[in-house]
């Protein structure tokens, strides 16, 4: 079994990250593969609406200028899916929500790609914004047919400063919970 995620963070191993690895090394202790993917320094744009997905049905989006092919492709390789983002104007990265847009797209037009695999949301935020983005995610997860792992809290985590998350220790808990949550999901799937 292999989850991927998808760290929608300009920061290269910032917050966002720092919590999605607590997620990581719970999974990787439960003896699943993981892979983290981070958009910092990498290119992915919007939807072109052109539909090409539709008449084509070949898995993939039209545009290949970017990353968006590889990210659609580590999606329907894998049995579980982490997206990930810091809060920015309530709501998740431009980058992050481009990737929800195309593979959410090409999804539905290959007879919904992402049927059942297991998906779950982290956001990191400095003040409020987050519940917003939470949901974002998790709404692309539940129109994909997804699954969602719960945890004991809502998926974030709080700080500003790089590493300030270190400091959210609830938000940590919830993190490894989570992980502990989703590895146990994917073994009754699997099973």
């Amino acid at each position: 079994m292999k989850v991927v995620a998808f760290n929608g963070s300009a920061r290269k191993d910032g917050n966002t990250a720092i919590m999605v690895n607590y997620v990581l090394r719970e999974l990787e202790s439960e003896g699943i593969e993981t892979e983290l993917i981070q958009f910092s320094g990498k290119s992915i744009r919007g939807c072109l609406a052109c539909y090409s997905c539709f008449e084509k049905k070949n898995q993939r989006c039209s545009n290949t200028s970017d990353i968006g092919n590889e990210c659609i492709e580590k999606i329907i390789e894998a049995d579980g899916v982490i997206l990930a983002s810091p809060t920015y104007f309530s709501d998740v990265s431009a980058e992050l929500k481009a990737l929800i847009d195309r593979a959410g797209l090409v999804a539905k037009a290959n007879d919904s790609l992402f049927r059942r695999k297991v998906g779950a949301a982290v956001v990191a935020v400095r003040r409020g914004g987050e519940i917003h983005a939470f949901d974002t995610i998790n709404h692309f997860f539940l129109i994909s047919e997804m699954i969602i792992p719960g945890s004991i809290y809502w998926n974030m985590g709080f700080g500003l400063d790089k590493g300030q998350v270190e400091n959210d220790e609830e938000g940590i808990r919830t993190m490894k919970t989570l992980g502990r949550n989703m590895a146990w999901l994917l073994k009754k799937i699997h099973a």
